[in-house]
């Protein structure tokens, strides 16, 4: 991969696509301290959009085993064909792989689960393994469930262009949540989760927290730009809070909502919310709607074109540090295959989910443009669209 590659895909696409299907098969409002049901989800994910192709399969496999303990095992690949803004900007369009593996258990104990997960993830120049323990209690007959979670990851950051470039990473993640069963149709949760990441064993000119093939510009003197390689902090700390609730209707829809507020020491706000409604037709079918609404503000040491070079100590020109808004459509649809068509299973479900985005960068500017036609600096704002499909089969056993 000689181009802009994935890296900062920090990985907005990939964990998009595997927080969907997560949380489509683990639901965050869980309450009482109840084993999840044995099944096996194999999906295919899509993603196209802004000169970037993404996809793949993934299949998740959950076993109990008693009445105490569960444990599931994740496999998920994203492959990736990319020609995005940047890359066309500054490189060479390039393919690559990424393939993910997670381990995850849960241990029932009363009222209280104790949960651990490993997750393992490798590309050509990317290589990442976090470790997750958490606990859940209920209280109050089930109506109150808290609970507390910290992770701790490990990565490997490195350029194929250059054999000799290797950057470590430290992550850490601690969590805490709270669910309240409200009235028999309305569940609701609070979230706070906190974050650091940072680079170990660098000097101060060296940075891990970037992707090492992106570029800042920055204008030459003679009315055009030039580039010079990005150069992040060393450390990034980050804290978020959620609320979410689900308001159960009487003829077997819901409405859930969810509004998210996260900051960071690099000057990022960022806020969304998002509203879904579910509805059933008939006997057979799930039918799902979603629309949902991001904001954020730039990073710090984020600009479109800098003055001249070295202009301050950190300099980044990723569009995603950079001041956008979004807006995301959502459509889906499940459909509960009948009992008998397909053996060994006692239920198996077929679903179906298409996601429309549309961003609007407010501070980055398609430099693709004739320097002829615009001067530096006086480029049309980029603007993206995005779709993505997943296809996934449920079957429980």
């Amino acid at each position: 991969m000689n181009s802009s590659s994935s890296f900062p895909r920090t990985r907005e696409s990939s964990f998009y696509l595997l927080l969907s299907f997560l949380l489509l098969a683990l639901s965050p409002l869980t309450q009482a301290a109840v084993l999840p049901d044995e099944r096996i989800d194999v999906l295919y994910h899509g993603y196209d959009g802004g000169g970037a192709t993404i996809d793949g399969p993934s299949i998740l496999v959950r076993k109990n085993i008693g009445t105490s303990v569960s444990l599931a095992a994740n496999y998920y690949v994203d492959m990736v064909s990319s020609a995005s803004i940047d890359v066309q900007a500054t490189a060479s369009p390039y393919s690559e792989e990424r393939k993910e593996t997670g381990l995850s258990g849960q241990y029932m104990v009363d009222r209280s689960t104790i949960k651990f997960g490993y997750v393992s993830s490798k590309e050509n120049d990317y290589d990442a393994s976090t470790y997750s323990l958490g606990v859940d209690q209920s209280f109050f007959g089930d109506l109150t469930t808290l609970g507390f979670g910290v992770s701790f990851g490990e990565d490997v950051v490195g350029q194929n262009t250059d054999p000799t470039y290797t950057r470590d990473l430290q992550r850490r993640k601690y969590s805490v949540n709270a669910s309240q069963i409200v009235t028999k149709n309305l569940l609701a949760s609070l979230s706070f989760d906190s974050a650091t990441d940072q680079c170990l064993n660098l000097t101060q000119d060296q940075s891990c927290l970037n992707n090492p093939y992106r570029s800042v510009r920055y204008l030459s003197g003679t009315g055009g730009y030039l580039y010079q390689s990005e150069r992040y902090p060393h450390t990034r700390n980050s804290d978020a809070l959620g609320l979410r609730a689900i308001y159960y209707l009487p003829y077997r829809a819901s409405v859930r909502f969810e509004a998210r507020q996260f900051s960071d020491s690099w000057g990022i706000d960022a806020e969304n919310i998002e509203l879904r409604y579910l509805h059933p037709y008939g006997e057979q079918f799930l039918i799902e709607v979603k629309f949902r609404m991001y904001e954020q503000t730039g990073a710090d040491f984020y600009a479109d074109l800098f003055p001249y070079r070295d202009a301050q100590n950190f300099l980044a020109r990723d569009k995603e540090l950079s001041p956008f808004s979004s807006t995301t459509l959502g459509l889906g649809v499940t459909y509960k295959i009948p009992p008998g068509y397909i053996p060994w299973f006692d239920k198996s479900t077929a679903n179906l989910y298409w996601d429309h985005f549309n961003i609007d960068y407010d501070d980055f500017r398609d430099a693709r443009v004739s320097p002829e036609e615009f001067a530096a600096g006086e480029e049309p704002l980029y603007s993206l669209q995005a779709d993505v499909i997943r296809l996934y089969f449920s079957f429980w056993f």
